[in-house]
């Protein structure tokens, strides 16, 4: 059972967090996409590319990347694997890049 849609939240008025509510200044965006880089799991950064994507509009960056609206969906979806190319597309429709540091020991 989806718990955001069951009865008791329902009446309570509990809704869904969804964080591509909170994505609304550059800011919030660069900080929550650098949080999300620094995570082991690649997963993380493609959910957070995902609801950055969200949060600014996914026909706008899906034209902005060059790829189909659909394409945009199903590269970021759960599960998928997109490619380098890809990413990198998206992340420069979003007008952010990839920046590297040392690691710290």
């Amino acid at each position: 059972m989806n718990r955001t849609k069951s009865p008791i939240n329902k009446a309570l008025g509990i809704k869904a967090y969804d964080a591509a509510e909170y994505l609304t200044s550059e800011k919030r965006i660069t900080e929550y996409l650098k949080a999300a880089a620094e995570d082991p799991n690649p997963k993380v950064f493609l959910l957070a590319l995902s609801n950055v994507a969200r949060a600014r509009g996914m026909g706008k960056i899906a034209k902005s990347s060059g790829l189909g609206r659909e394409s945009l969906y199903k590269a970021l979806s759960a599960g998928a694997q997109p490619r380098f190319t890809t990413v990198s597309a998206i992340m420069q429709a979003l007008g952010v890049k990839f920046s590297v540091a040392p690691a710290s020991r």
